[in-house]
């Protein structure tokens, strides 16, 4: 029992008018993942029973489809290669396995047919490609901490997410209800969305670990996408065949408590900025002027009733105004400290010496065996400007200029000149 490929061109052309019955997939859309096939007959013949495969019926497979041959609810044969296939029930199942490779050899041998004679054969398409739009929304709000506002926060997500089968078979035995000749996503759906909002839940819960700050959500759909396949696709894939091909999150809400601690904090952020508070101050000032003008018993009334509290917060509002503009005054002076600070350069660290104990130094004198620093040696500069601590420039070749001897005058002054600095007599 099983299938025998007819031609292996393209499914188009004259080929299908040389056969009166050809069995073609019914009704699969966008959110149906297994329907039927059923006989389109061509010519004046147009009766017969749809649900019954004889021998030598003629199959029709399009792409992105996943044909099975059933026969008492077990797997005859398949194919996920696009073509005319002809049915022979002599034959052994020839097994196109398409893309899937090797893989799907192993789940026909857990359900394949079990040997027995054919009583009534069916043939099942199953959709390959991605099934989009399946919705979804949070029934109950996920926390999330977050540690920018440092506080448990709780969100509500909608939106869409997509699947793939990725083992037809196993998705036929695991997840296609029995007697089913036609099943959409939503039929089915029921399962699975708590699976992926668990999921969703664990994944939403690993980026707030990550650290992502609770208004990025929205836009980590992607990572998000990643998250929830590491978390769903291995079990998925094991169990039932398919796996979550991507993840659109159309919105994220806070409950009411944490979108109070978020405006709440957003608004003491704000207020932390003195020239913010300033204007805040002088606003209610005069919004404060603006409804004494518009006093129901009459504008003097206001002023003066202004007036008076002015006298008791007047002061006040003056020291607030006062401290806002010192704080902002003291932020600037620091802010150009540290600008200052940053624009010196560092200092150059101070060269080391060995000594001859072995002691490597930075002082004058060696703190293991007391010996001097030995004397740097003097530079001098040539007459064509290059800068020497040797005896003879490298530039011009040069020798350096004697040094002038130094001597001991009568009144006990040292001296390099001619003449003594201290009393004025003259080199003996």
């Amino acid at each position: 029992m099983g299938i025998i490929k007819a031609i292996g061109q393209a499914v188009t052309g004259t080929f299908a008018d040389m056969y009166v019955e050809v069995i073609e997939p019914d009704n699969m859309g966008g959110q149906t993942v297994f329907t039927r096939g059923i006989t389109v007959r061509r010519g004046d013949n147009v009766t017969g029973t749809d649900s019954i495969v004889s021998n030598g019926s003629m199959i029709r497979v399009y792409d992105n489809q996943f044909m099975m041959l059933v026969d008492g609810g077990k797997v005859v044969d398949y194919t996920a290669e696009p073509g005319y296939y002809k049915v022979d029930n002599s034959s052994s199942p020839s097994l196109f396995n398409g893309e899937f490779g090797e893989t799907l050899k192993d789940a026909f041998e857990r359900i394949k047919y079990g040997g027995a004679n054919p009583r009534e054969q069916k043939v099942y398409y199953i959709n390959l490609q991605e099934i989009k739009g399946i919705k979804f929304g949070t029934r109950n709000p996920i926390n999330y901490f977050d540690s920018f506002y440092n506080a448990e926060l709780f969100l509500r997500a909608h939106g869409t997410y997509s699947i793939k089968i990725t083992n037809p078979l196993q998705f036929y035995a695991e997840a296609i209800p029995r007697n089913k000749d036609y099943v959409q996503i939503s039929e089915i759906n029921e399962q699975y969305i708590s699976e992926f909002l668990q999921a969703l839940q664990s994944s939403i819960n690993q980026m707030s670990a990550d650290g992502t700050r609770i208004s990025h959500v929205t836009s980590k759909a992607f990572e998000l996408g990643k998250y929830m396949a590491s978390v769903l696709d291995e079990d998925w894939n094991k169990m039932r065949g398919m796996e979550i091909q991507s993840v659109g999150i159309a919105s994220v809400s806070y409950d009411e408590k944490s979108q109070e601690l978020i405006n709440l904090r957003n608004e003491g952020a704000m207020l932390s900025d003195p020239n913010v508070r300033e204007g805040y101050v002088q606003a209610h000032m005069a919004r404060g002027l603006e409804a004494a003008g518009s006093n129901e018993s009459g504008a003097m009334n206001g002023f003066l009733g202004m007036g008076m509290g002015m006298n008791m917060g007047g002061n006040m509002a003056g020291q607030m105004s006062q401290t806002n503009m010192a704080m902002a005054q003291m932020g600037a002076g620091v802010q150009a400290a540290q600008t200052a600070q940053a624009a010196k350069p560092a200092s150059e660290p101070k060269e080391g010496w060995t000594c001859e104990c072995g002691a490597v130094n930075t002082g004058k004198f060696c703190p293991q065996c007391g010996k001097p620093a030995p004397k740097a040696p003097k530079k001098w500069t040539c007459e064509c400007g290059a800068v020497n601590t040797g005896k003879f420039c490298p530039e011009c070749g040069k020798a350096a200029p004697e040094e002038p001897k130094e001597w001991t005058c009568e009144c006990g002054h040292v001296n390099t000149g001619k003449f003594c600095a201290e009393c004025g007599k003259p080199k003996a």
